[in-house]
């Protein structure tokens, strides 16, 4: 299983905003911090304000913030409203299966588990325990911009 970029910088975009709850972010600071392409983050914010994960403004004042408080964002719920499908194999579509085995197959129920699985885990933590988990020191500590407050929309 791999998940798209899409979700990648969803995630990304969420920590980022985790640790800088006081102010509104431009997509320019996060793509520089990230080095990500602008365009590609613009979508990817689009799509986290569609499922009122971020709020975003634009003009001088502009930004993206959380939308919500960063314990009310589930990880389960952001990769689910991310990445586009977890059809891993052919077969989990039945409209498009061409499966010949498909009525005496067993994988699709082990892989269905293991999805299941996959998203157990991921339900069981919110914005808030990943920012929490890493200790003392932040994430942005790591980043090429980490200490600079930039105010560019």
């Amino acid at each position: 299983m791999n998940l798209t970029l899409h979700t990648d910088y969803s995630l990304r975009i969420l920590l980022y905003l985790a640790e800088h709850t006081d102010r509104p972010v431009s997509t320019r600071e996060i793509s520089e911090a990230h080095g990500i392409s602008r365009n590609h983050l613009v979508r990817v914010v689009q799509t986290l304000q569609s499922h009122s994960f971020v709020n975003a403004a634009t003009g001088r004042n502009g930004g993206i913030t959380l939308a919500r408080d960063p314990s009310a964002i589930n990880i389960g719920e952001v990769v689910r409203k991310t990445e586009p499908n977890f059809r891993i194999v052919e077969c989990f579509d039945l409209k498009t299966n061409t499966c010949r085995i498909l009525p005496v197959c067993t994988l699709r129920g082990v892989l269905g588990k293991a999805v299941d699985s996959f998203f157990d885990v991921l339900n069981g933590y919110t914005l808030a325990d990943l920012v929490r988990m890493k200790g003392s020191q932040r994430l942005s500590d790591f980043l090429p911009i980490a200490n600079v407050a930039i105010r560019v929309t």
